[in-house]
């Protein structure tokens, strides 16, 4: 068998690794002339989970898996997945009760951390020196003394810190195929050095300066083979938070970047995937941290668990889509927890509406369509002009397109004004709603995110059949769909600029299965995302900035995710 430098060599891989090196330092580079320049960078940190790259955790944890179960065609308009995914996998995100046995810091499930906790002023510790120096099958220590000595070039931390130790580790070594055992199945084998990562000392150190909130680019915050649990529980009894599997983290500066760990908000879960990214540049990135620093940070996510109205139920029967699920395996004895994989529809609780979710790729036969979508789709495109194709998933979306400063619509007026008669039908959001806002709050401004405010998401948080108040009495014309906006209002705020539409009802398509795919249509043809099922809006001060990002999942018509806002 060639030795890993040897097969590196052969593979070419070592010219990738070199090149895309070269990548990160120009990405650097260009990120901080944009900052010097007054112009914000969101900047991406997380790595792709896909089938064919290291996602999974190496030891032995079920496989993540996407299904495209729902294509464009006779049975559906629309392009949504399955979603089997465990909270170990690709970018993550570990809570207190990882490790902490109850009560103590570990009723801090995923979704009952603090808002504040996900984001902080990013403080990269560079640990470059460490990557690949241990021996095989061991990880090299990061120390109490490599962040005192970072304090003394830069400053103390301090509370609201996010201290980001950057090895190199996942820019090198997460890789497609076989290439990509180096990242975890080798050196838990034994046959590579493993990955940089704090002792417990470290650990102890930075609790007693208040940090909260940290994030590596090894894939565990855990030294191997002997220290993975003591680190992990010297953190997090003391209530951290930390982000395993972040890449990319040498293209921000040492200080002064926000950095942000958003994961969708399952349920008594004590690990999540996650997306990890920075915003670059002042005055936005100050502002924001300003405002994580005083707590001012609100959480605007449903929890997602099972057997709540948290999924698309259909009219009828057998038109649903993939109920949430979770799967509990592999007991730990010390926190009486199970390790969880969570199946679910990629449009389940708060998550983003791509274009490709109702656009279907160019080429698409329309004939294929049903024939009652057949007819949608003239009586649309005669009033609105052509419908669009697209291959943007959402993982593809820029961070800067979900993220911005925030405008609540309150239309609680809308609601209850539609007739019995004409169920299943929902309330419209109109232009003259819109203008009518303007002129009280001020014109909307580009790139903006606009947010309809109707509350609707209250009545979603009981179990099901309860909840069914929620989505399916709707549906099925039992009562009064969530107010949603008509394709004329998506057009209308495309030409003012809004590129990012949301709302706290579940979906933007109201309960009218013709009007709902007419603004999904308008949506991507005017290239805008959508942002469904938020909720507290009406806890939201005028002056927010809006953060949401999905799990980057590789060709995803829908994201599952996290949304917050800072004031």
């Amino acid at each position: 068998m060639p030795s890993v430098d040897q097969f590196f060599q052969k593979s070419g891989l070592r010219k990738l690794t070199l090149c895309f090196s070269a990548i990160l330092l120009c990405l650097a580079f260009s990120l901080n002339t944009q900052a010097a320049n007054g112009q914000p960078q969101f900047v991406d940190l997380s790595l792709l989970v896909a089938p064919d790259l290291p996602s999974t955790w190496a030891g032995g944890f079920p496989y993540f898996q996407i299904n495209y179960y729902l294509r464009p065609g006779p049975l559906s308009a629309y392009s949504s997945d399955i979603l089997t995914i465990d909270g170990n996998t690709g970018t993550q995100l570990d809570v207190p009760p990882h490790s902490v046995p109850r009560p103590s810091a570990g009723f801090s499930f995923v979704d009952r951390v603090p808002a504040w906790q996900f984001v902080g002023e990013g403080c990269v510790i560079d640990v470059r020196e460490l990557l690949d120096k241990g021996a095989k099958g061991y990880s090299s220590l990061i120390m109490k003394r490599h962040i005192t000595e970072w304090e003394k070039k830069y400053r103390a931390l301090k509370p609201g810190d996010v201290v980001l130790f950057y090895s190199g580790y996942s820019d090198q070594y997460y890789r497609p195929g076989r290439a990509g055992r180096r990242y975890m199945a080798e050196p838990l084998e034994g046959k590579s050095p493993a990955w940089p990562d704090p002792h417990p000392e470290a650990m102890e150190y930075l609790a007693s300066r208040g940090v909260m909130t940290l994030a590596t680019d090894s894939p565990s915050m855990g030294p191997i083979p002997e220290l993975g649990e003591p680190t992990h529980m010297a953190g997090l009894k003391h209530g951290m938070i930390w982000t395993e599997g972040a890449t990319g983290l040498g293209q921000l500066p040492a200080t002064g970047a926000l950095y942000c760990t958003l994961s969708p908000k399952h349920a008594g879960a004590a690990t999540a995937e996650a997306r990890a990214f920075a915003v670059v540049g002042n005055p936005l990135a100050q502002q924001l941290i300003d405002s994580a620093r005083q707590k001012n940070v609100m959480d605007l996510s449903v929890t997602l668990a099972d057997n709540f109205p948290v999924w698309w139920p259909g009219s009828g029967v057998g038109n649903h889509r993939q109920p949430y699920l979770t799967v509990n395996f592999s007991h730990n004895p010390i926190t009486d927890l199970y390790q969880q994989i969570h199946i679910l529809d990629s449009h389940s609780g708060t998550h983003l509406v791509p274009p490709s979710y109702a656009l279907p790729t160019e080429g698409f036969d329309r004939r294929n369509y049903a024939p009652e979508v057949q007819q949608w789709l003239a009586t649309y495109e005669k009033r609105y002009g052509p419908r669009g194709t697209s291959t943007l998933t959402a993982e593809k979306v820029p961070l800067s397109q979900s993220c911005g400063w925030l405008r609540v619509i309150d239309i609680r007026y809308l609601v209850g004004k539609t007739d019995k008669s004409s169920w299943p039908q929902s309330p419209e959001i109109m232009v003259a709603d819109i203008q009518k806002f303007e002129r009280e709050h001020g014109d909307l401004k580009p790139n903006e995110i606009v947010i309809f405010e109707s509350q609707y998401s209250d009545k979603c948080k009981q179990p099901l059949p309860a909840g069914n108040v929620c989505m399916a009495d709707a549906l099925n014309g039992k009562s009064e769909g969530w107010p949603s906006p008509g394709p004329e209002l998506i057009l209308y705020l495309a030409k003012r600029g809004i590129r990012c539409v949301g709302t706290d009802g579940p979906t933007l398509g109201g309960a009218d299965p013709e009007k709902a795919l007419w603004t999904y249509w308008a949506l991507g043809t005017s290239g805008m995302v959508g942002i469904e099922y938020l909720t507290n809006l009406d806890q939201v001060p005028e002056h927010a900035y809006f953060l949401f990002a999905p799990a980057k999942i590789q060709n995803c018509h829908g994201g599952p995710g996290r949304a917050i806002a800072l004031y």
